[in-house]
């Protein structure tokens, strides 16, 4: 079963050029050490129109609830990714950030017009 995990958040005005390069250094550490990431994919969006001004969502695929917290529990325990995490938080607005986890709804039978996760 398909799991998104989705962040959204707002960045300070005064901090917008260091998102990227925030992003690409935990990109880079992800890409040295696979085995700490369980996320099939791994996009970060930006807001182009409408919407709140400096709005982000990052957004992560897993396989299940399962290979999630794994990831969860090894980011908590990992120095070098929770020093990411603490850098990132400086450059949002406090109260903006949020985590939502989301699966897909996919019908039950052929017979059947309700969905389940």
């Amino acid at each position: 079963m398909t799991i998104l995990e989705v962040e959204t958040f707002v960045v300070k005005p005064e901090k917008e050029g260091e998102v990227m390069a925030l992003w690409q250094k935990m990109l880079k550490y992800m890409k040295e050490h696979p085995e700490k990431t369980k996320a099939k994919s791994t996009k970060i969006f930006t807001q182009v129109l409408g919407g709140t001004f400096g709005a982000y969502v990052s957004m992560s695929e897993y396989d299940s609830m399962a290979d999630w917290e794994k990831e969860y529990a090894t980011m908590m325990q990992d120095e070098t990714l929770m020093k990411v995490f603490q850098e990132s938080m400086a450059l949002i607005v406090p109260g903006t950030f949020s985590i939502n986890i989301l699966t897909a709804l996919e019908p039950k039978s052929e017979n059947q017009s309700t969905l389940q996760p």
